[in-house]
C-alpha cells in the first residue's frame, strides 16, 4: 500500500512538472510570436512609409518633367569657323552675345521637344592675303537662330538636347586692317554673295536648378557662308560654343 502511494505521488509530481514545462514552452512561444509580430508590423510600416515616399517623389518628378515650360535665357557665344577656304586664310575665335526664349513640350516623362528663338552673334577674327596684299579683320555676324531640339530627360535636374537649327542672317559687320589696295579689298568683301539662310546642327545639355537653367550648346553650320561659291573672299561654315543662364516659368 505504501509503495502504491509513493508511486501515485511520483506520478503527480511528474504530471505537475510536465504541465509546468508545457506552460513555460507556451509562454516562450507566445513571447516569440509577439516579438515576431511586432517586428513584422514594424517592417510593414517602414515598407509602407518608404513606398509612399518613393511614389510621392516619383509623382513629383513626373509632374516636373511632364509640364510644359516657357522661359528666357541669355549668355555668350565663343565662335569660330571651320571648313574655311580662301587665300592664305587663318581664323581666330571671338566672343559675342546670345539671348532669346525657349519652350519645353513634354512627350512622356523621358522625352520632349524644345524649340528656341535666339538672337546670336557669331563670327571670327581673320587674316590672310587678298589681291596680293595682307589683311586682317574682325567679322561679326548676327543671326536669328531657331534650333528644333529633341529633349532626352534622364533625370529631373538634367536634360540632353540634340537637333537641327535654322539660322537667318540679320546683320554682318566687318572691321578691316590692311595695307595697300584697301578700296579693292573692301569692294571684294562687300560684293560677296552672302548666304542668309543657313541650316546647321546643335547638341547640348540643360542643368535645371529649381526655376533656373544653365545651358551649354555646341553648334555647326552645315552650309558655307557663300551663296553661289563664286567669290574669291574666304568661304567658311560657322561653329560655336554657347553658354547661357535661363529662367523658366
Amino acid at each position: 500500500m505504501y509503495d502504491l502511494y509513493n508511486s501515485y505521488l511520483k506520478l503527480c509530481n511528474t504530471y505537475r512538472a510536465l504541465v509546468i514545462d508545457l506552460c513555460t514552452i507556451v509562454k516562450i512561444i507566445l513571447r516569440l510570436k509577439l516579438k515576431i509580430m511586432k517586428n513584422f508590423f514594424i517592417a510593414i510600416s517602414l515598407f509602407s512609409l518608404l513606398s509612399t515616399t518613393a511614389v510621392e517623389a516619383q509623382n513629383a518628378t513626373d509632374d516636373t518633367r511632364n509640364v510644359v515650360t516657357f522661359g528666357i535665357k541669355a549668355g555668350a557665344n565663343y565662335s569660330n569657323v571651320w571648313d574655311a577656304q580662301g587665300q592664305s586664310f587663318v581664323a581666330d575665335s571671338k566672343i559675342g552675345f546670345a539671348a532669346g526664349a525657349f519652350l519645353g513640350i513634354p512627350i512622356g516623362t523621358f522625352l520632349g521637344f524644345q524649340p528656341e528663338a535666339l538672337i546670336s552673334q557669331k563670327g571670327f577674327q581673320g587674316s590672310g592675303i587678298l589681291l596680293g596684299s595682307p589683311y586682317s579683320f574682325t567679322r561679326t555676324t548676327t543671326y536669328l537662330d531657331i534650333p528644333l531640339q529633341l529633349q532626352i530627360k534622364p533625370a529631373e535636374c538634367l536634360t540632353l538636347v540634340i537637333g537641327p537649327q535654322y539660322s537667318y542672317l540679320l546683320n554682318e559687320k566687318d572691321v578691316y586692317t590692311y595695307g595697300g589696295n584697301s578700296t579693292q579689298q573692301e569692294q571684294a568683301f562687300s560684293n560677296d554673295n552672302i548666304r542668309k539662310n543657313i541650316f546647321g546642327f546643335v547638341i547640348g545639355a540643360d542643368v535645371i536648378i529649381s526655376h533656373f537653367i544653365i545651358s551649354g550648346r555646341a553648334g555647326w553650320d552645315l552650309q558655307t557662308n557663300n551663296g553661289n561659291g563664286s567669290s574669291s573672299t574666304p568661304q567658311y561654315r560657322n561653329q560655336w560654343l554657347q553658354l547661357t543662364i535661363g529662367f523658366k516659368i
